[in-house]
Parts: structure tokens; sequence; C-alpha cells
């Protein structure tokens, strides 16, 4: 496996100034997408050779989905993404693996995405710093329809803010991440892009938004989901890895 600095040259010369920006502003998100790429490196390992397909909800501008193309070179993706200026910028930086038959893209929305996407025909769904956007009934049906596109074995693998169940603790994480946001931004003269995180976390954190970790786990087994399990927890980030 490759070293952190390994992982960041080759990010940031695919990726460039977006990957670049994440880590400044939000170091851990950074670290989540890597995360991703390694749960399905260990998911991809474990079925020999043969070859996975993966969905991807929430795509972005690529830093996740490039960590997961990363993961197995035989591994194909479609990576869904209903923002395009977002996914425009990832078409242009991972135009490559297009080219290589390896990567598609959707720009409907998840569960449109889903919806449209037969019983037991995904391998991986995997995603980072998406389902936590979503409005809580919103998510719910994600989930469920998650459940029943993967096939029996496949993987669900998440990063993602995953709130805890205790609030006083969870508050004092929040106040400290807006801290280091104003800290990294103020210093390069980035008022408006602390706005916008600002805004943005006001978001994450209202009642029909967060994900709390307790509700998000349960959500899962009563889907039908089995050896649910949440690690690698950063402050308010964990990543969550589940099986059909």
């Amino acid at each position: 496996m490759m070293d952190n600095s390994q992982f960041d040259a080759m990010f940031s010369g695919a990726i460039g100034q977006e990957y670049e920006t994440l880590k400044l502003i939000c170091p851990l998100a950074a670290k989540m997408s890597r995360l991703v790429g390694g749960a399905v490196t260990e998911y991809a390992n474990s079925c020999s050779s043969q070859p996975l397909s993966v969905l991807e909800l929430g795509g972005g501008t690529g830093i996740t989905t490039l960590s997961i193309l990363l993961a197995n070179d035989l591994l194909k993706i479609v990576s869904v993404d209903s923002e395009p200026t977002m996914q425009n910028q990832a078409q242009q930086s991972l135009k490559q693996w297009v080219e290589q038959g390896r990567l598609a893209f959707d720009g409907r929305d998840a569960l449109s995405v889903l919806k449209n996407t037969a019983t037991d025909s995904v391998d991986i769904m995997a995603s980072a710093y998406t389902l936590h956007n979503f409005l809580d009934i919103y998510r719910a049906e994600v989930i469920n329809e998650i459940y029943r596109v993967l096939k029996p074995g496949g993987q669900f693998i998440n990063g993602d803010r995953y709130g805890l169940d205790d609030i006083s603790a969870h508050t004092r994480l929040i106040q400290n991440e807006v801290a280091g946001y104003f800290k990294a931004l103020i210093k390069i003269d980035k008022l408006d892009v602390l706005e916008h995180w600002i805004v943005h976390l006001f978001a994450d954190e209202s009642e029909n938004h967060v994900m709390r970790e307790s509700v998000a786990l349960q959500q899962l087994e009563h889907a039908g989901f089995k050896g649910i399990r949440l690690n690698n927890r950063c402050a308010v980030n964990a990543l969550v890895t589940a099986i059909k």
C-alpha cells in the first residue's frame, strides 16, 4: 500500500487544486476518501480476480472516485452526481479512465439512479460525504434502494459525517471544526469560501439532515444489512461498511 506522500502526490497530479483545497479546508474529508478506497481494495481482494461493478453516489469533483479507481484495476465504476459543475470537473480530471472504459458518469440524483438500477446487480456501493447531505426521509429511501440493488454478499462502503450520540461531545467537535475553518481560510484570505463552508455546516447540523451514529446504523440493520461496522472515527467523521 502506498504511503501518504505517494498518495497525495498522485492525487495532486490527477485532481490538482481540488484535492489541495480539500486537504486545506477539511483534511479529514481527504482522509475519508482514502479510507473508502482502502475498504474497496480489501473487498475487491477478497473476491479473487473477477471484475466488480461499483456505484458511487456523490462523486463530486472526483477525489473519492480516483481513490476507488486506484483500489483495483478490475473495477468498473458509475459515478453519480446531480451537480453538473463538479461532475464536469471530474470528467476532465479522470478522462483517461473514461477512455479505458472503467468509468462512466450519471448526472441524475441518487434516488433516481438507484430506482432505475436492477435488483441484485451491483457489487459495491461506495461514497464519501454524500449521504449526510440528504434529508433524513430521502436518505432512508436511498439506504433501502442501496440494499435492493446490491448483489447478495455485496458491500456498502461510506466515509461520511456520522454524528456522535453524545450531543455535548458532538457540539465540542463542531466548534473545533469551525475554528479550523477560520484558521485555515482567513490565513489565505478566502472569506468567500469560509462563508460557504459555515453556511453548509448549518445545513449539515440541522435536525432533518444530521446523521447520528446510532440512528444511521439502525437504519442499515432495518434495511437488511449484516456485518455493520463503524471504524476509523475521526471527530465527527467515520467509515461505515456493511454486507448484503
